[in-house]
């Protein structure tokens, strides 16, 4: 989408400068978007890793290890914390969020390019004038 709304027609300068609230609205309703499902799988993470703590450490129900045995009880932090870092569950909602995180970054620069557009289409008026002899 970027990539087409970054263009900007050189012959209409005043229509493009009208399109910078509508860009902006566009791309921060993306941002608020992406931030909430964001939100959302930090909440989904940390209650899969409250019940991935109980599982590792033996503290979970009997159901539970009747569908996912697991013969060990985890008693020491390092231990734990390794088990945590390489659970196949709790690495796919962290990619996710990482995931999240790359898009929020991409939209900030690009809400960033769309605030500056008015200075943009200010320069490049400013040139016309000045290589027509009015500047």
């Amino acid at each position: 989408m970027w990539n087409k709304d970054s263009v900007m027609n050189q012959d209409e300068l005043d229509s493009e400068s009208l399109k910078i609230p509508q860009l902006h609205a566009k791309y921060y309703e993306l941002y608020n978007t992406i931030l909430l499902m964001r939100k959302q799988n930090e909440h989904i993470y940390s209650t899969l890793l409250l019940d991935r703590r109980k599982f590792y450490t033996g503290k979970a129900t009997a159901a539970v290890y009747e569908a996912e045995p697991f013969p060990y009880k985890i008693r020491d932090k390092d231990d734990l914390k390794l088990y945590l870092e390489s659970d196949e569950k709790l690495s796919k909602i962290k990619l996710k969020i990482e995931y999240f995180d790359t898009m929020l970054k991409y939209l900030e620069e690009i809400l960033r390019q769309v605030s500056n557009r008015t200075y943009q289409i200010k320069n490049a008026i400013e040139w016309r004038r000045f290589s027509s002899g009015y500047g």
